[in-house]
């Protein structure tokens, strides 16, 4: 019985092939919207969630405000905060814009990053050639710096930068290391920056104060009691005062993230559900209308002892049929939008298995519920009443 309902269900989807597709053409807007926007979401999110976990998942940033008294940390603050329980180091941020210039050529307006040792130990894959500043480079205040891609293509291009000289805001520098391309969607990008050591950014960007450190942790399952332990030493440093200084865990960006994720998920696939409906609503209509039309096929096969649940199988496979061969259609169509979106943008393509389940599932439940009453319709049909019109 199986089988024969199948048959004659195919049958008559291939006999109506317009209709028919005109009928699975909300089912495929709406499984290709459901693939394409939850897909690029999610690789863009977890593009972004990459460039969080590469600055450091396990690092806690520390900004000051500072009061009329103190307006930033010294030295001594920062062994104070080293020296906290589970941290591992502290990376002092001195920042500012500069000038470079080599070779004849000019930049304005590049990134001068102070950082330390600490900051290329925690970020292991940040080099590209060369080496990174170390803590001689930090104690003396020596004149070398690492360079971002762009600055190294723009000044050096077809030359090898190491061991070559680097004006900076006036001042000559050693180049010992380059960095490697940030992505397209890093946060905080060093394609157009220089990194020295902070205490000879110190003396070039004229300040004597550091308002941002980077506080390495070495279990961030710990990150509560370190931030205790950073809020501790800040405010005696800062005297109490409100608002002095600010702490953030980036472990809290990601949950943020995920968070937000999970949200835009959830109402993308929603907004992208109601196509579906539509397409489900459009189902049941051909199925009236297809039972309408075979009332005399239906009440001679009743007349002839075919059994009402068989009817209603056949009618029911039908609009089941349809479901699946929408949202196949719309599976390809949503990968291809996914997967050409992924190109422009610049995120790694995959889709995940629960994003097709929810697709397939969706339409193919669509299928049943709006086939269901077509089905019942069909089934209950009187064959006398049926037979009039022959």
């Amino acid at each position: 019985m199986l089988k024969e309902s199948i048959k004659m269900s195919w049958t008559n989807i291939i006999h109506n092939k317009l209709r028919s597709l005109l009928t699975m053409l909300g089912i495929v807007i709406g499984v290709a919207s459901i693939i394409a926007l939850i897909t690029i979401v999610q690789g863009a999110t977890g593009e972004v969630t990459n460039q969080i976990n590469s600055l450091g998942a396990d690092k806690i940033t520390v900004q000051t405000k500072g009061t009329p008294l103190k307006q930033g940390l010294y030295e001594k603050d920062l062994i104070a905060l080293s020296e906290i329980e589970y941290v591992r180091g502290v990376s002092p941020n001195v920042t500012g814009n500069g000038s470079v210039s080599a070779n004849s050529s000019r930049m304005s307006a590049v990134a001068v990053q102070g950082k330390n040792e600490v900051h290329f130990k925690a970020n292991g894959d940040l080099l590209k050639s060369g080496r990174p500043l170390n803590i001689l480079d930090v104690e003396y205040m020596t004149y070398v710096t690492v360079i971002g891609s762009d600055i190294a293509k723009e000044l050096f291009l077809g030359q090898d930068p190491l061991g070559q000289s680097i004006v900076i805001n006036g001042t000559a520098f050693t180049i010992v290391g380059t960095l490697k391309d940030s992505g397209s969607f890093s946060i905080d990008s060093t394609n157009n920056a220089v990194i020295i050591p902070y205490t000879t950014a110190m003396r070039v960007l004229g300040t004597n104060k550091i308002m941002s450190v980077d506080v390495i942790m070495s279990d961030s399952s710990k990150s509560a009691a370190i931030i205790d332990g950073i809020n501790g030493v800040l405010n005696q440093t800062f005297n109490f005062k409100d608002q002095a200084f600010t702490v953030f865990n980036m472990n809290d960006m990601l949950g943020a993230i995920n968070d937000i994720t999970n949200m835009m998920t959830l109402l993308l696939g929603g907004i992208a559900s109601i196509s579906l409906i539509v397409g489900g609503i459009g189902i049941m209509n051909m199925m009236l209308v297809s039972v309408t039309e075979r009332t005399t096929e239906i009440g001679l096969r009743k007349a002839l002892g075919a059994d009402p649940l068989r009817i209603q199988l056949q009618f029911l496979i039908e609009s089941i049929f349809l479901s699946l061969i929408g949202g196949a259609i719309g599976l390809a169509i949503g990968a291809a939008v996914a997967g050409i979106a992924a190109q422009f943008i610049g995120f790694s393509f995959a889709i995940s298995l629960s994003t097709i389940a929810l697709a397939t599932g969706f339409s193919a439940a669509v299928g049943v519920i709006f086939g269901f009453m077509p089905a019942r319709k069909a089934s209950r049909l009187n064959p006398i009443d049926a037979l009039r019109h022959v």
